[in-house]
Parts: C-alpha cells; sequence; structure tokens
C-alpha cells in the first residue's frame, strides 16, 4: 500500500456510506493517475464499500490505528466527503493537504460550514457555492475554495427505468437531516398530497425515488409518511397495472433521471443534479414552510422553478399537466444552470478535479521539501 497518493476518507456509518458511493467511479479515474487508497473508520462501512469498488479499502477503527496505517503509506493528498466530527484525527496529519470535496451540491444551510476553515483546500461546484460560502461565513479565506464542478454528473448511468409511453414524474424527498435548521424534507408535511396530485395527471407515470435515508429514518412522522406514500403507489399500481408506478428504494437516482418527463423535489443536491444534467426538463421545488421569500434567498433555483407549498399543492396536478405540455421555466433554468455549475458542459468537471488533485499534490511535494530545505538552512 506505500503507492497510495490520494487517500479518500470516511468516518461514516453504513446509512451514510452513499456519500462516499456517489464518489466512487471518479475516483477510480483519479486512480489511473494518482493511486488511491479509501480509508474508512467503521468496519461495516468498510465492508459495504469494499464491495462496489476495486480500489483499496483500508480499515482503521481507532486512532492509534490511524495514525499507525497513516505513518506507512506516502500519500499526499486527502479527500473528505463529508463534516463527521472524526475527520478531525485525520486532519491531526500535517503531513498531507486536506480538501474537502462534499457529497453534492445543494442549497442546505450545512452545505456552508464552519468546518470549511479545516481543510486545505474546498471543492466546489460554481458561482453559487462560492457566493454561499463567502457571504455565511466570517472571515473566510475564500482563497481556499477551488471550482471543479460536478465530476459525478460526468459519468453514464445505465438507465434503471423501463420506456414507456406515458409522462413520466419522479417525486424525490429529502430526507429530515439531523438537525431542524437542516430540514428540507417535504414527506411528512406534503409527500402523500403530492402523490396523489402527480397520480392525477393524466396519462402519467409515477416514480418515486426517496434519499436513502428515508428508507432507514427513525423518525415516526417521516417513517410513518413514507410507509403512506408507498402506499398510495402501490394501490395506484393495483388499480393501474398498466401505468407502471414504480417506488425506486436502492440504486443511484442519476440513473433514473433520464427516464422521467418532470421532477417534484425539495431543496437538495437533487435538483441541482436535474438542473444540470435535464436543463431541458421541468422541475418543481417544495416549499414546505410555505415562505416563498426565503425559499428565493437561499435556494436561487426557486426562481427558475414552480414552488410547491401547503397553499399550492391542491393545484399540483394541473400545474403539472400544464408544465409537461408548456415548459415556461426553460430559458431560466439555462440561465441559473451557469450561476451553479459556471459555463462546464458534462463531460468538463472531472478534467477539472484531475487537474486540481494533481496541483495539490505536486504542491505536498514543494511544500515539504522546501520545509525540510528551510530546517536545514536554519
Amino acid at each position: 500500500m506505500n503507492d497510495v497518493r490520494v487517500i479518500a476518507y470516511f468516518a461514516g456509518d453504513p446509512t451514510r456510506t452513499y456519500q462516499l458511493a456517489q464518489w466512487l467511479e471518479v475516483l477510480e479515474v483519479l486512480d489511473r493517475v494518482h493511486p488511491v487508497g479509501l480509508v474508512l473508520r467503521d468496519p461495516d462501512s468498510a465492508e459495504l464499500i469494499a464491495s462496489r469498488t476495486e480500489l483499496p479499502v483500508l480499515t482503521a477503527a481507532t486512532f492509534p490505528e490511524l495514525t499507525e496505517l497513516y505513518a506507512g503509506l506516502d500519500a499526499k493528498v486527502v479527500l473528505y466527503c463529508n463534516n463527521s466530527v472524526l475527520n478531525f484525527e485525520s486532519l491531526l496529519d500535517s503531513r498531507m493537504l486536506h480538501v474537502h470535496v462534499n457529497h453534492g451540491e445543494s442549497d442546505k444551510q450545512s452545505m456552508a460550514s464552519n468546518n470549511a476553515k479545516a481543510y486545505d483546500r474546498v471543492f466546489v461546484a460554481g458561482d453559487a457555492a462560492v457566493h454561499r460560502y463567502v457571504t455565511g461565513l466570517l472571515d473566510f479565506d475564500s482563497s481556499r475554495l477551488v471550482r471543479v464542478g460536478r465530476p459525478q454528473l460526468d459519468l453514464p448511468h445505465p438507465p434503471l427505468l423501463a420506456p414507456s409511453t406515458r409522462r413520466t414524474v419522479m417525486y424525490a424527498p429529502t430526507w429530515e437531516g439531523d438537525a431542524d435548521y437542516n430540514d428540507y424534507t417535504s414527506l411528512d408535511s406534503l409527500g402523500e398530497a403530492i402523490v396523489r396530485a402527480i397520480l392525477e395527471v393524466p396519462d402519467v407515470r409515477l416514480v418515486y425515488k426517496p434519499h436513502p435515508k428515508v428508507t432507514t429514518s427513525l423518525t415516526p412522522v417521516i417513517a410513518d409518511a413514507h410507509l403512506a406514500v408507498m402506499g398510495l403507489i402501490d394501490e395506484a399500481a393495483r388499480l393501474d397495472p398498466a401505468a407502471g408506478h414504480k417506488r425506486v428504494l436502492t440504486g443511484d437516482i442519476l440513473a433514473v433521471m433520464p427516464g422521467c418527463d418532470a421532477m417534484v423535489t425539495d431543496v437538495s443536491s437533487v435538483g441541482l443534479d436535474w438542473l444540470y444534467l435535464h436543463t431541458d426538463k421541468p422541475i418543481l421545488l417544495t416549499d414546505p414552510h410555505g415562505d416563498l421569500e426565503a425559499l428565493h434567498h437561499q435556494a436561487p433555483i426557486s426562481r427558475c422553478a414552480d414552488v410547491v407549498g401547503p397553499d399550492d399543492v391542491r393545484h399540483l396536478a394541473s400545474l403539472l399537466a400544464d408544465r409537461l405540455a408548456h415548459d415556461e421555466h426553460h430559458l431560466a433554468r439555462v440561465a441559473m444552470r451557469h450561476h451553479y455549475f459556471d459555463d462546464l458542459d458534462v463531460g468538463e468537471s472531472t478534467g477539472r478535479f484531475l487537474t486540481e488533485v494533481s496541483r495539490l499534490v505536486t504542491l505536498r511535494d514543494e511544500l515539504l521539501a522546501g520545509g525540510a530545505q528551510a530546517a536545514i538552512t536554519a
């Protein structure tokens, strides 16, 4: 393992492995340029990730095991896809450069965390993310921000949905978050009404693709709402088997998107992924709290989407039917895509990512050599 040059570090439990999993194919591309090793702290997570990649998976459950592992490697750069508190045990190693890459691009408040100050660099998608950090944090050094787009969105995904002659509308709610300030889900307050409305649209196929953590949620109102939504879909499928209504509880949502004609979703990375990949298709954004002004301020994507709040959901069926026939926000989405992802076309983010990681690999060696020379001449 001495040939590992880049580490992808992950300290989450198995329910959070989706955060690292979405990076695996990109890391496999990076591995062709700079050998990559995955360092995980949870043995169950390590076993799960190892089943999904040929990259070497190294487990260090304790801090002494981590320091021993790092001492035996000559890694130069560490990548972090979340802000786990255990990241700080890895950050203690001063011989490597530490880079936060996150696991998506969204307008959630957690996306601009003070934790960013701990990393040498923070890779972001584009202008919207830069604005989020600069305006959301006090005394933040914006020179740490590196714009790389969304490399995960460059990768091809075999479609998960069978073709259909019907218009397909996906409902993709996010999870409830781990704190009230980070709760953007519509599932508990609007989920059933949204599903009923989609099913009322003539000649429609409904696809339900919740956030992975919705399916394992221990929050009673979320778990109950999830079961209620699945019940509605099962009943609709029983009454009209030819419609092809479907609930997709596993697999990559990026592989579901190509088979859809419109999407209803919450403030999350899902909506921005849709904006990047399917700019030509309508998106409807939920506003569970019924505060349109706040939503427009926090989530610019809401300015190029139809917003569905508590007072709007009763009109959702007719609105969806109209948008599927007359997409009024296409040009606005094109402009908003540029705000979030600069002028990158699909395929270009990966090139940026590889270039910036390579620069940091070189920089680390230069800094280490410079420090050693300074010590000799002192």
